[in-house]
């Protein structure tokens, strides 16, 4: 889960989004407002941070290999699997190899709107708005994002570090640290009693996360569906469809804004201290904030795509 861009902003505009100034790099918001960004585009942009969750293993929920979702431009949104499963200790279980902390590098290498620039024009669909928000993005191919990751041990295995990771991936985008606290949420298919309940420690991650930013802003991150492909030898494939909620927590009368987010990953094992991977983010319209939601027919309206190289941390 790492983000398009962490298009943090502090005042919101009506019908067409946001109002930001854009730094340099990262496309985090100043105090000054200049260009548009929609704030569907922002919450896509940090929901990727709440990282990956995978059934455990031996369990998917795709119908067909997941590594294939990197080939096609036109996706269909999975089906959603929340509530589906009861053990109360829900997490992405990455390979093993993963396990410890990384030095990782994240490199934009495409960015596309496959069903047009109106489908990511934010929730009326403004045009302006799609431009603006494409253009940030191709300005950004090729930069690199130098971000650290952690994996750790669990007894129902390895798994990511979500508040750490968050938190990581948050700051490094935006080139400075935007982030006031991360938090675990409890819900049904993943909480604190049912983890320690089935043998977990109580300091084992959760998938729900709830993040305060220092900005006057608050996101809340679930995980809707999941799954994942056999490890074949070093390689693995897996992903996640988030649903987040992003609302400011001044004095402000916006509503919320919902997005549906799949973050799906390939990995491949390297060597015994590095990691090659892809990582490709699939947006789509949610019903409750997007007026095109029903001519969108569950398909991807934003595919982002990047390179992932993780190489393991002296800090090990």
């Amino acid at each position: 889960m790492w983000t398009v861009l962490a298009l943090f902003f502090f005042c919101v505009g009506r019908s067409q989004g946001l109002n930001v100034d854009v730094a340099p790099r990262t496309g985090v918001a100043q105090s000054q407002t200049k260009t548009s960004i929609s704030r569907r585009k922002f919450v896509e942009s940090s929901a990727i941070f709440g990282a990956v969750t995978l059934s455990p293993r031996g369990a998917t929920a795709a119908p067909s290999s997941i590594a294939n979702r990197f080939d096609s431009d036109v996706l269909k949104s999975p089906p959603i699997t929340a509530g589906t499963k009861f053990t109360g200790h829900e997490n992405l279980v990455f390979p093993d190899y993963l396990e410890g902390e990384w030095d990782a590098i994240q490199t934009l290498v495409s960015t596309k709107a496959p069903l047009g620039l109106k489908f990511i024009g934010g929730p009326q669909a403004s045009l302006d708005v799609a431009q603006k928000t494409m253009d940030e993005q191709a300005k950004r191919v090729n930069e690199q994002v130098n971000l650290k990751l952690r994996f750790v041990k669990t007894n129902f295995g390895v798994v990511e570090d979500r508040a750490f990771n968050l938190r990581s991936r948050l700051d490094s985008f935006a080139g400075k640290s935007v982030v006031a606290s991360v938090n675990y949420a409890d819900v049904k298919e993943s909480n604190r009693a049912s983890v320690l309940a089935s043998g977990g420690k109580e300091d084992d991650p959760l998938t729900t996360t709830l993040v305060y930013f220092k900005g006057p802003a608050a996101q809340k991150t679930f995980v809707i569906s999941h799954g994942q492909d056999p490890l074949d030898k070093d390689d693995w494939s897996g992903y996640e469809l988030d649903r987040s909620i992003f609302a400011l927590t001044n004095n402000s009368i916006a509503p919320p804004v919902t997005t549906d987010t799949e973050v799906i990953y390939s990995f491949s094992k390297a060597g015994s201290d590095r990691v090659e991977g892809k990582l490709r983010l699939a947006g789509y319209l949610n019903p409750q904030s997007d007026s095109l939601y029903f001519e969108a027919q569950n398909r991807a309206v934003s595919l982002t795509d990047y390179t992932l190289t993780l190489k393991r941390s002296e800090n090990n």
